[in-house]
């Protein structure tokens, strides 16, 4: 490869063909659209995107790998962004963007959380993650993987795990198994949140106490009446409640707050 992957920065290049034509197939991406791919790394499936679309855009926070991508390819085929994505503002590259990638690992969770403030101007997001993340990605109410990643994301998204992936496709391999998952944003939350970062903090605070019940759990946020009068029982678990359980405890919490200002 010519190149020593680097661990401050979770890298594991994807290599396997038959893995890379799975994932091009999941994106069927066209000439027209506008494709962003996050962490390209040594081009394994950058190569063979710019065989279906003219111009793609990457982000590469790794200054040896940008170099060797803006090398080989010249600025009117790929547009090559030295950053990193956490702080990548996604809104500059306008909207309807379709974005893949074979995110690192170690800051898959808070990328996504990233990535969900760009959504408005999102298509859709085919990622390469540990497959433990993308079960609680699109685990259900009371699935045993089922918590803060699983009620934000879904928040937002309408998400469907692909296919699994085995360590031996990537060099070098991850101690772990990998799964591609589908992120479609929805057109409209329901209901929708009055303040999401009051949601945000209800859902955290709730699955910090996971064992507890919603009247220990959500204790100062809304008390036993108040659950009851939105139809939830106050004896269940955090795990228990639905997207949009949440987002009517934390507009109830919001009315409340307003009334008393």
């Amino acid at each position: 490869m010519g190149h020593v992957p680097r661990k401050r920065f979770g890298q594991h290049f994807l290599h396997d063909r038959h893995t890379i034509a799975k994932i091009l197939d999941a994106l069927d991406p066209r000439p027209g659209d506008r494709v962003v791919e996050i962490g390209p790394g040594l081009g394994a499936l950058t190569r063979p995107l710019l065989e279906r679309v003219p111009h793609l855009h990457v982000v590469e926070i790794d200054r040896d790998l940008a170099a060797r991508l803006e090398q080989e390819y010249g600025p009117e085929r790929l547009t090559v962004h030295r950053a990193d994505a956490l702080e990548f503002d996604f809104s500059l590259m306008g909207s309807n963007l379709r974005v893949v990638g074979n995110l690192p690992y170690n800051v898959s969770t808070p990328l996504l959380f990233h990535l969900a403030r760009f959504a408005a101007g999102l298509r859709d997001l085919h990622f390469m993650l540990q497959r433990e993340v993308v079960e609680r990605m699109v685990s259900t109410p009371s699935g045993s993987a089922y918590g803060r990643l699983s009620v934000m994301l879904q928040y937002r998204f309408e998400m469907e795990k692909l296919f699994g992936v085995a360590p031996g496709c990537f060099r070098p391999p991850p101690k772990v198994d990998s799964a591609v998952v589908r992120m479609a944003p929805l057109a409209q939350p329901e209901p929708v949140a009055m303040d999401e970062e009051l949601l945000a903090a209800v859902v955290t605070r709730a699955f910090t106490q996971r064992r507890k019940t919603l009247r220990n759990a959500l204790g100062g946020v809304v008390d036993e009446t108040e659950l009851q009068s939105l139809g939830i029982n106050p004896g269940l678990r955090p795990e228990n409640l639905t997207v949009a359980d949440y987002v009517r405890i934390a507009n109830l919490a919001s009315r409340r707050a307003g009334q008393a200002a």
